[in-house]
């Protein structure tokens, strides 16, 4: 029926009848000669896969007791879990055991906060302390979750087993599936007497203090993980890890863009036109007080100002780039500060401050201008393009 010679083991039969299943089985090929083809390779598998039944039939026995061997009748029956393993490559069985009692300590899920920091505290680093609400192991059972004094007992329903076997008749014969105990869950044990701090579960919610450590460089999104620091496992199992995302607060003054920060300088006309320097307050201008537990910043060296020098006839929107004085990046080096320039042109004069202006249009002849239309540069290549072409 299998194909296979008369002393092929175990393996070499389980082989034969998982390869004639894939081409038998009814919900593959629904002719009827061929479900008669898959009843008899059925019985003739379950009569060599079980060792007494393979030595009645050695010795010119009939292993069915009066069912014939060529036959699917009364008395057959095989696992379900057989037909499975033929299509899926499972390593059950007839003979095969099921998957047995789950148990009762496992690992705890992860949990997540959210923290809000300034953009300093980003760049730099800081240490806060959080408040967590997770749940904890319980002290009063150990995470055992059954009373002080008391312990688990074998389930009656499976004898410990975790499983149960539920056999059905259908035209293959008797199905046999295991499922979890519905009396234990599962579990093969009951608790008799649970614990009254947990109700049996081995833990409790509870609020504790945790200190994290934000290392330079996080950006919103920015995921911080503190290992074993989430929800304690069922059965005071494990805990899982805590994640802390990072929300960056927007900063009054600077913008951020990747590793890189971005300002407006505001300078006025006469200023622009003649030139000036000015007084550039920078990132570390935020973190003056920092507490001395967290250590000095980056690059003590930095101050937390820079002289912004403003050259004769500066126009708006040049940008000048500060190296370095941008935002540590995660894995080394630091950013840049690009600070942009916007001159300011008066729209309040006295009559004095008009007749200057008058007295200086008219030496410079710009009284009616006649003025330059350009086309827009709608992007740095365009820039790029005009200036070779110049």
């Amino acid at each position: 029926m299998l194909g296979v010679e008369r002393d092929a083991d175990s393996d070499t039969i389980k082989k034969a009848y998982r390869r004639l299943a894939r081409q038998l089985h009814p919900d593959v090929n629904p002719d009827p000669a061929t479900q008669e083809r898959f009843k008899e390779v059925s019985a003739a598998y379950e009569v060599l896969s079980d060792p007494q039944k393979r030595s009645a039939y050695d010795r010119g026995g009939d292993p069915f007791g009066g069912a014939g061997a060529g036959g699917f009748g009364q008395g057959a029956g095989f696992s379900f879990t057989d037909i499975m393993d033929a299509f899926f490559g499972g390593q059950g069985g007839a003979a095969g055991g099921g998957r047995g009692p789950r148990p009762r300590s496992r690992r705890g899920q992860d949990a997540l906060i959210r923290l809000e920091i300034s953009l300093a505290e980003a760049a730099f680093g800081v240490t806060r302390e959080l408040k967590v609400d997770t749940a904890v192991l319980c002290t009063t059972c150990d995470g055992a979750g059954a009373a002080p004094g008391t312990q688990p007992v074998a389930c009656e329903t499976c004898r410990g087993a975790g499983e149960v076997a539920q056999v059905q008749r259908s035209f293959l014969g008797e199905v046999r599936t295991l499922r979890p105990c519905p009396a234990c869950r599962g579990f093969g044990s009951i608790i008799p007497e649970p614990c009254r701090t947990c109700a049996g579960d081995g833990r409790v919610r509870s609020r504790r203090s945790l200190t994290v450590k934000i290392p330079p460089g996080v950006d919103t999104g920015t995921r911080v993980q503190l290992t074993e620091q989430g929800e304690i496992g069922p059965g005071g199992g494990p805990a899982g890890d805590l994640y802390v995302e990072i929300n960056v607060a927007a900063h009054p003054v600077f913008t951020r863009h990747g590793d890189d920060l971005h300002c407006v300088v505001t300078v006025p006309m006469a200023a622009a036109a003649l030139g000036t320097t000015l007084t550039l307050p920078t990132l570390e201008a935020d973190v003056v007080d920092r507490p001395e537990e967290e250590g000095p910043l980056v690059d003590p060296d930095l101050s937390t100002s820079h002289d912004l020098e403003i050259k004769p006839g500066t126009q708006s929107g040049l940008e000048q780039v500060l190296r370095g004085r941008g935002v540590p990046g995660l894995r080394g080096g630091r950013g840049d500060l690009v600070v942009s320039v916007s001159v300011e042109t008066p729209t309040r004069l006295d009559a004095r401050q008009t007749e200057l202006l008058e007295e200086l249009a008219a030496i410079r002849g710009e009284q009616r201008p006649d003025g330059q239309v350009k086309p827009r540069q709608s992007s740095v290549f365009g820039r790029l393009r005009d200036a070779f072409n110049h």
